[in-house]
Protein backbone atom coordinates (compact mmCIF):
# COMPACT_ATOMS: atom_id res chain seq x y z
CA UNK A 1 0.00 0.00 0.00
CA UNK A 2 2.77 2.67 0.69
CA UNK A 3 4.51 1.85 -2.84
CA UNK A 4 1.37 2.53 -3.97
CA UNK A 5 1.01 5.93 -2.97
CA UNK A 6 4.41 6.73 -3.68
CA UNK A 7 4.40 5.20 -7.14
CA UNK A 8 1.30 7.27 -7.53
CA UNK A 9 2.40 10.42 -6.38
CA UNK A 10 5.50 9.87 -8.58
CA UNK A 11 2.96 9.26 -12.05
CA UNK A 12 0.15 11.53 -11.16
CA UNK A 13 1.58 14.76 -10.13
CA UNK A 14 1.17 17.60 -11.38
CA UNK A 15 1.05 16.13 -14.67
CA UNK A 16 -2.82 16.86 -15.41
CA UNK A 17 -4.55 19.93 -14.82
CA UNK A 18 -6.82 20.44 -11.51
CA UNK A 19 -10.02 22.65 -12.54
CA UNK A 20 -12.32 24.69 -9.69
CA UNK A 21 -15.26 26.71 -10.58
CA UNK A 22 -12.52 29.68 -10.84
CA UNK A 23 -9.35 28.60 -10.92
CA UNK A 24 -6.91 26.06 -13.16
CA UNK A 25 -3.97 24.58 -11.85
CA UNK A 26 -1.29 23.38 -14.33
CA UNK A 27 2.05 22.73 -14.68
CA UNK A 28 4.30 25.97 -14.44
CA UNK A 29 6.15 26.57 -18.00
CA UNK A 30 8.79 28.64 -18.99
CA UNK A 31 6.75 31.08 -20.84
CA UNK A 32 5.05 32.17 -17.28
CA UNK A 33 7.91 34.28 -16.55
CA UNK A 34 6.29 37.32 -16.76
CA UNK A 35 3.73 36.51 -14.25
CA UNK A 36 5.76 34.56 -11.75
CA UNK A 37 8.28 37.53 -11.66
CA UNK A 38 5.53 39.90 -10.82
CA UNK A 39 5.34 38.55 -7.69
CA UNK A 40 8.15 37.13 -7.16
CA UNK A 41 10.62 39.69 -7.03
CA UNK A 42 8.22 41.80 -4.46
CA UNK A 43 9.89 41.18 -0.59
CA UNK A 44 6.75 42.15 0.79
CA UNK A 45 5.01 38.47 -0.64
CA UNK A 46 8.75 36.42 0.12
CA UNK A 47 9.05 37.89 3.68
CA UNK A 48 7.45 35.05 5.01
CA UNK A 49 8.57 32.26 2.72
CA UNK A 50 11.49 30.47 2.83
CA UNK A 51 13.16 31.89 -0.73
CA UNK A 52 14.54 35.07 -1.66
CA UNK A 53 13.15 38.14 -4.26
CA UNK A 54 14.20 37.32 -8.16
CA UNK A 55 16.29 39.76 -8.82
CA UNK A 56 15.74 39.69 -12.74
CA UNK A 57 12.91 38.42 -14.97
CA UNK A 58 16.00 36.03 -16.53
CA UNK A 59 16.52 34.84 -12.87
CA UNK A 60 12.90 33.78 -13.13
CA UNK A 61 13.13 32.30 -16.93
CA UNK A 62 16.04 30.08 -15.67
CA UNK A 63 14.29 29.27 -12.21
CA UNK A 64 11.13 28.23 -14.47
CA UNK A 65 13.45 26.34 -16.67
CA UNK A 66 14.92 24.14 -13.88
CA UNK A 67 11.24 23.65 -12.54
CA UNK A 68 10.23 21.92 -16.18
CA UNK A 69 13.01 19.92 -15.91
CA UNK A 70 12.24 18.58 -12.33
CA UNK A 71 8.66 17.85 -13.20
CA UNK A 72 10.23 15.29 -15.99
CA UNK A 73 12.15 13.83 -13.15
CA UNK A 74 9.09 13.45 -11.33
CA UNK A 75 10.30 15.75 -8.66
CA UNK A 76 8.32 18.98 -8.20
CA UNK A 77 4.98 18.92 -6.95
CA UNK A 78 3.54 22.74 -7.46
CA UNK A 79 1.03 24.01 -10.14
CA UNK A 80 0.63 27.20 -11.24
CA UNK A 81 -2.55 28.68 -10.03
CA UNK A 82 -4.46 30.56 -12.90
CA UNK A 83 -7.53 32.04 -13.47
CA UNK A 84 -10.19 29.96 -15.39
CA UNK A 85 -11.60 32.51 -17.59
CA UNK A 86 -8.57 34.71 -18.59
CA UNK A 87 -6.02 32.02 -17.88
CA UNK A 88 -3.59 34.69 -16.16
CA UNK A 89 -1.36 32.89 -13.48
CA UNK A 90 -1.83 34.55 -10.00
CA UNK A 91 0.29 32.19 -7.74
CA UNK A 92 1.71 28.25 -7.08
CA UNK A 93 0.29 26.05 -4.97
CA UNK A 94 1.62 22.37 -4.37
CA UNK A 95 3.14 19.70 -2.43
CA UNK A 96 6.29 20.76 -0.63
CA UNK A 97 6.92 17.01 0.97
CA UNK A 98 5.27 13.52 0.47
CA UNK A 99 4.97 11.01 3.30
CA UNK A 100 4.71 7.92 1.75
CA UNK A 101 5.40 5.56 4.85
CA UNK A 102 2.65 7.60 6.51
CA UNK A 103 0.39 8.04 3.57
CA UNK A 104 0.77 11.65 4.48
CA UNK A 105 1.91 15.14 2.45
CA UNK A 106 2.25 18.82 3.20
CA UNK A 107 1.38 21.67 0.89
CA UNK A 108 2.27 25.44 0.13
CA UNK A 109 0.42 28.15 -1.63
CA UNK A 110 1.55 31.70 -2.83
CA UNK A 111 -0.43 34.07 -4.24
CA UNK A 112 0.21 37.31 -6.17
CA UNK A 113 -0.74 40.25 -3.82
CA UNK A 114 -2.88 42.13 -6.70
CA UNK A 115 -5.11 39.24 -6.12
CA UNK A 116 -5.31 38.25 -2.65
CA UNK A 117 -8.33 38.49 -0.10
CA UNK A 118 -10.76 36.81 -3.30
CA UNK A 119 -10.32 33.69 -1.82
CA UNK A 120 -8.33 31.98 -4.64
CA UNK A 121 -5.97 30.42 -2.14
CA UNK A 122 -8.56 28.89 -0.11
CA UNK A 123 -10.13 27.72 -2.94
CA UNK A 124 -6.54 26.29 -4.57
CA UNK A 125 -5.80 24.88 -0.95
CA UNK A 126 -9.15 22.90 -1.01
CA UNK A 127 -8.60 21.32 -4.67
CA UNK A 128 -5.08 20.30 -3.28
CA UNK A 129 -6.88 18.57 -0.32
CA UNK A 130 -9.73 17.24 -2.73
CA UNK A 131 -6.72 15.64 -5.00
CA UNK A 132 -4.83 14.54 -2.19
CA UNK A 133 -7.41 12.63 -0.26
CA UNK A 134 -9.36 11.39 -3.61
CA UNK A 135 -6.60 10.76 -5.98
CA UNK A 136 -3.95 10.27 -4.35
CA UNK A 137 -5.58 8.07 -1.27
CA UNK A 138 -3.64 10.43 1.44
CA UNK A 139 -4.48 10.18 5.11
CA UNK A 140 -3.54 13.26 6.36
CA UNK A 141 -1.96 16.57 4.94
CA UNK A 142 -0.59 19.06 6.80
CA UNK A 143 0.67 22.87 5.71
CA UNK A 144 2.53 25.18 8.13
CA UNK A 145 3.54 29.18 7.81
CA UNK A 146 5.17 31.73 10.26
CA UNK A 147 3.25 32.11 13.29
CA UNK A 148 2.43 35.98 12.36
CA UNK A 149 0.91 35.04 9.06
CA UNK A 150 -2.48 35.90 9.55
CA UNK A 151 -4.01 35.58 6.05
CA UNK A 152 -2.13 31.94 5.79
CA UNK A 153 -3.68 30.83 8.60
CA UNK A 154 -6.97 31.77 7.61
CA UNK A 155 -6.83 30.37 4.78
CA UNK A 156 -5.86 26.93 6.45
CA UNK A 157 -8.65 27.28 9.01
CA UNK A 158 -11.31 27.72 6.15
CA UNK A 159 -10.18 24.59 4.75
CA UNK A 160 -10.94 22.93 8.18
CA UNK A 161 -7.06 22.10 8.63
CA UNK A 162 -6.72 22.05 12.54
CA UNK A 163 -3.97 24.40 14.26
CA UNK A 164 -1.45 21.61 16.26
CA UNK A 165 1.06 23.99 17.58
CA UNK A 166 3.06 26.02 17.24
CA UNK A 167 7.18 25.31 17.31
CA UNK A 168 9.01 27.94 18.83
CA UNK A 169 12.09 29.58 16.94
CA UNK A 170 11.61 26.37 14.24
CA UNK A 171 13.62 28.52 11.68
CA UNK A 172 16.76 30.27 10.90
CA UNK A 173 15.14 32.70 7.78
CA UNK A 174 16.14 36.28 6.48
CA UNK A 175 18.31 36.58 9.67
CA UNK A 176 15.52 35.72 12.18
CA UNK A 177 14.28 32.80 14.23
CA UNK A 178 10.54 32.36 13.17
CA UNK A 179 8.24 30.26 14.87
CA UNK A 180 6.27 28.02 13.27
CA UNK A 181 2.37 27.05 13.30
CA UNK A 182 1.41 23.90 11.48
CA UNK A 183 -1.77 22.86 10.90
CA UNK A 184 -3.80 19.68 9.55
CA UNK A 185 -6.72 17.86 8.35
CA UNK A 186 -7.05 14.36 7.84
CA UNK A 187 -8.91 12.18 5.61
CA UNK A 188 -11.70 11.62 7.66
CA UNK A 189 -11.95 14.58 8.72
CA UNK A 190 -12.64 16.00 5.10
CA UNK A 191 -14.90 13.26 4.00
CA UNK A 192 -17.16 14.43 6.52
Amino acid sequence: MRRKHEESIQKTIPMRPLFTERLVLRKLRTDDADEVFEYARRPDVTARLLWDPHPSLGYTRNYLAYLVRLYREGKYFDWAVTLRDTGRLIGTAGFSAFFPDHAAAEIGYVINPHFSGMGYATEAVRELLRFGFYDLGLHRIQARCFSDHAASLSVMKKNRMKPEGTAKDALYVKGAYRDITTCAIVADDFFL
